[in-house]
């Protein structure tokens, strides 16, 4: 996010999620650069998880496919 008006339009996001009877919310909180760059060099992110439909993973566990599809989600920029 990178304008007040981002954050303003997640916040609402947000609230109405809840208002509308939402119980459980998660996010990742990493950019696609750190992502490209623990399928680079694995060794370096050991320790990277991710949140995926409803569990979390070490990214270098998950297969390239998986990979790719929480990078694919990461550059969603419709905020």
């Amino acid at each position: 996010l990178k304008r007040d008006e981002d954050i303003a339009k997640l916040g609402k996001l947000i609230r109405s999620y809840f208002i509308l009877g939402g119980h459980h919310i998660q996010f990742n909180i990493v950019d696609t650069a750190t992502l490209r760059a623990a399928q680079e060099t694995p060794e370096d992110y050991k320790d990277l998880l991710v949140r995926m439909a409803g569990y979390s993973d070490y990214f270098n566990d998950m297969n390239p496919d998986l990979q790719q599809e929480v990078i694919d989600r990461t550059e969603n920029d419709s905020f």
